[in-house]
Parts: C-alpha cells; sequence; structure tokens
C-alpha cells in the first residue's frame, strides 16, 4: 500500500516540477499585455474539448500530451515568451519540462490557470 501511494505522489510530483523552475505571471499582467498586443505566445495545454468550451482570447492549443511531436509548430517562439496554462496546473508542469528540454528559454506560467483566470470574474473569454 505504501509502495503504491509513493509511486503515485512520484508521478504527481513529477509533473508540477517542471513549474518550480517557470515565473508566474497573474491574470491581471497577461490581460495588460494582451491589450497592448504583446502577450507573446499563449499556449493552452489542456485538450481541444476543454479549450473550445472556453479558452483566454489568442490563446493557441497544442494539447500537453502532443506538445513533443507538434514543437515545430511554435519553434519561431524559443526566445519569446511562452505563457502556459491548463485547468489547474499539472499539465502546464509537464508542458513546461518539455518545452525546457527543447530549448525554450523564456517560459512563463499563468498563476492559477484557467481556474484562476474564471475565478476573476471579469477576464474575457473566447469559445
Amino acid at each position: 500500500m505504501f509502495f503504491k501511494l509513493g509511486i503515485t505522489l512520484f508521478f504527481l510530483a513529477g509533473s508540477t516540477i517542471g513549474l518550480a523552475q517557470v515565473a508566474d505571471i497573474s491574470q491581471v499582467e497577461l490581460m495588460q499585455r494582451i491589450k497592448a498586443n504583446h502577450p507573446g505566445l499563449i499556449l493552452d495545454v489542456r485538450s481541444p474539448e476543454e479549450y473550445a468550451e472556453g479558452h483566454i482570447p489568442g490563446a493557441v492549443n497544442i494539447p500537453h500530451d502532443q506538445l513533443s511531436s507538434r514543437l515545430a509548430e511554435i519553434g519561431s517562439y524559443k526566445n519569446k515568451d511562452v505563457v502556459l496554462y491548463c485547468k489547474s496546473g499539472r499539465r502546464a508542469g509537464v508542458a513546461a519540462n518539455t518545452l525546457r528540454a527543447a530549448g525554450f528559454s523564456k517560459l512563463l506560467h499563468l498563476d492559477g490557470d484557467m481556474n484562476g483566470w474564471l475565478s476573476k470574474g471579469d477576464l474575457p473569454i473566447k469559445k
């Protein structure tokens, strides 16, 4: 039983370790960048279904489990800001690890992810 718990905790921790080395960006700061037309790449790593239900304006959807095979689509952002978000942080952590290993150097994590964006109540959602 303890072995199963240990394995579960190991995998959960591994997915968020990527975010420990990524700077956070607040919802307010990201919104200011969007309004100024300088957000960098906003990368939604949730599923296509979640993205279709509502996403941050200007966000590009590449699910975290497809990211390594679709890096060419975003290669021009290797040295530019890339803002990552998912629903709550786990998949963004996996994506951060993938992007860092591929040489992306300016990764940012949306503080609170999509749950945080929605909880503000007054931020735009695109469907």
